[in-house]
């Protein structure tokens, strides 16, 4: 990223600054989609596969010397999707925002370089011209000589 900043100081030093942080922040942040899906999406297959197993249950009521065995074997298919699909979430949850608040503190600290390298070379710009207007005579002098 600094070289990017220094590499393009002449034109939009903090434009070109702001694009190779972005680009670090989109790198690193790359998979956080992926995980997000996954902790989304884990619940919504849960819900899905407990409404598909009580359907099941429900479908057998009707014959009464499977009813017993037909329900519970419905139930149990309806919890074991609802506990795997919070079991996914969770666990992928833990990951997701230590990797989401990693990829915060990344963009904490590209915006802070970024600033630190403007501010220092805004100062080496203006030691340049203080040292540039004192070794040229100024106007004052030359009109009293």
């Amino acid at each position: 990223m600094l070289w990017n900043g220094l590499n393009h100081q002449h034109s939009s030093l903090e434009a070109a600054l702001q694009v190779a942080a972005g680009i670090e922040i989109k790198r690193a942040g790359r998979f956080l989609v992926v995980m997000d899906t996954l902790v989304t999406l884990a619940p919504l297959l849960g819900l899905l596969g407990t409404i598909t197993g009580l359907i099941r249950s429900f479908s057998f009521l009707g014959n009464e010397e499977l009813a017993v065995q037909a329900v519970t074997g419905g139930i149990a298919e309806a919890l074991i999707a609802t506990a795997c699909g919070l079991g996914i979430a969770i666990f992928a949850l833990i990951p997701f925002n230590f990797f989401t608040s990693r990829v915060s503190n990344l963009e904490f600290e590209l915006q802070t370089a970024a600033t630190n390298l403007e501010v220092m070379l805004q100062a080496q710009t203006a030691e340049r011209h203080v040292a540039i207007e004192s070794r040229t005579p100024s106007s004052a002098t030359r009109s009293s000589i």
